[in-house]
């Protein structure tokens, strides 16, 4: 813990780092930490995963205290990432109690309304704190200390004109932390006009290049989801993602591989707030280990222990595929990306080759058995033949 306690980090939060096994601080923690507790705007260049909610927390739990109004507040991306930072809050204030609340859409507002009254620390998505905002229901007038996570994320979301009329209603004199995977341009825009003087750190990627192996295999449209289920009954694995364009596709997948006896959940935009949340502990409990789903409802998600990550769909944008891949390899683990390219990913494939310098071997496609497909509805390119040659010329 003296590495811990060398950052400046206040004892209480020590104990609870201690109670919850780490032992060495992640780069990003090692240089963002003094910074954050000595009052700095920072820019953190760090991917989801990287430790990077101890970094905002010190400085929170430090300067925040009960029953003075909300004084941090918190942005993220989506409701997933908005849940968990606020559970990893929770339990890195155990020493120090904080009303730590969450705020997001999708669920009652009610609720929410009567927590914002008496909270210290707010985290929520844009939406619905823009929300409370224009009702009058969040006062904003005590942040000290407002953290943008995942920033280009909210970026690629649309979220950024929210984003800035969040923080024109805060205080200017505060401290303001970024969160950043990239930093395009828009960011940098971003940070010039809303931050003072910020100091720029980053951390090499979490992923490790030598553990994380990454394959590919050319197959016919129709054997596609045959294929899966034979790799995903021949390889051995820990837990598995499987990621889809598409939420049509993601019902597809994990419905037929519910049909053909592999235990398989599913996840994306289209489910209850509180489905999403079961599915989500599932997969974090091991209960479930296979989770198919989209980019927009994995964002911001931090699962240790992926061991394999199948492309069903290769993304349309190629820094959507580093970030698929970087939910494995960490921490000292090995981990593999298998791409499994039809017609319909071979220019998104070839996009994601010229834009990252990324190793990617072809494999032979092994004998594979046809599997029956249930009779549900299926994505658009997987319809009968004659009416392929249609999709195609739309697609």
């Amino acid at each position: 813990m003296e590495h811990f306690r060398k950052l400046g980090i206040v004892e209480h939060v020590i104990k609870t780092i201690q109670e919850q096994g780490f032992e060495l601080p992640s780069e990003i923690q090692d240089k963002a930490i003094p910074l954050v507790l000595k009052g700095e705007d920072v820019i953190a260049g760090s991917a989801t995963g990287s430790g990077k909610t101890l970094v905002f927390g010190s400085g929170i739990i430090q300067n925040c205290e009960k029953g003075k109004g909300i004084q941090a507040l918190v942005l993220t991306p989506t409701r997933e990432l908005a849940q968990q930072i606020t559970e990893a809050l929770r339990k890195f204030s155990k020493y120090k109690p904080l009303k730590i609340i969450v705020v997001y859409g999708g669920v009652s507002i009610g609720v929410q309304v009567n927590q914002l009254k008496t909270a210290d620390v707010v985290i929520g998505t844009p939406g619905r704190i823009l929300d409370h905002i224009q009702r009058g229901t969040i006062k904003l007038n005590h942040v000290k200390i407002l953290v943008l996570d995942e920033a280009d994320r909210m970026l690629d979301m649309g979220f950024i004109e929210d984003v800035e009329n969040i923080i024109r209603r805060c205080p200017i004199q505060r401290q303001t932390l970024l969160f950043s995977a990239t930093i395009p341009e828009d960011i940098r825009r971003l940070a010039d006009k809303h931050m003072k003087n910020p100091v720029r750190v980053s951390a090499e990627t979490y992923v490790d290049p030598q553990k994380l192996k990454q394959y590919y295999y050319d197959v016919e449209e129709n054997l596609k989801f045959s294929l899966l289920v034979h790799l995903l009954k021949n390889e051995e694995s820990d837990l598995i993602m499987i990621f889809c364009n598409s939420r049509k596709t993601v019902d597809f997948v994990s419905k037929n591989l519910k049909y053909n006896s592999i235990n398989a959940h599913a996840i994306h935009g289209g489910f209850s707030q509180n489905r999403r949340n079961e599915t989500i502990m599932k997969f974090h409990s091991k209960a479930s280990q296979i989770l198919v789903c989209t980019d927009v409802a994995a964002r911001g998600l931090d699962i240790p222990g992926v061991s394999h990550v199948y492309n069903y769909d290769l993304p349309k944008e190629s820094k959507q595929y580093i970030h698929r891949i970087g939910r494995t390899a960490r921490a000292g683990e090995k981990g593999k990306v298998i791409n499994l390219l039809s017609y319909k990913d071979h220019d998104n494939f070839t996009r994601i080759l010229s834009d990252f310098k990324v190793e990617i071997i072809k494999e032979k496609k092994p004998y594979i058995e046809r599997i029956h497909i249930r009779s549900i509805e299926r994505p658009r390119f997987m319809r009968d033949n004659r009416r392929n040659f249609r999709e195609r010329r739309r697609y």
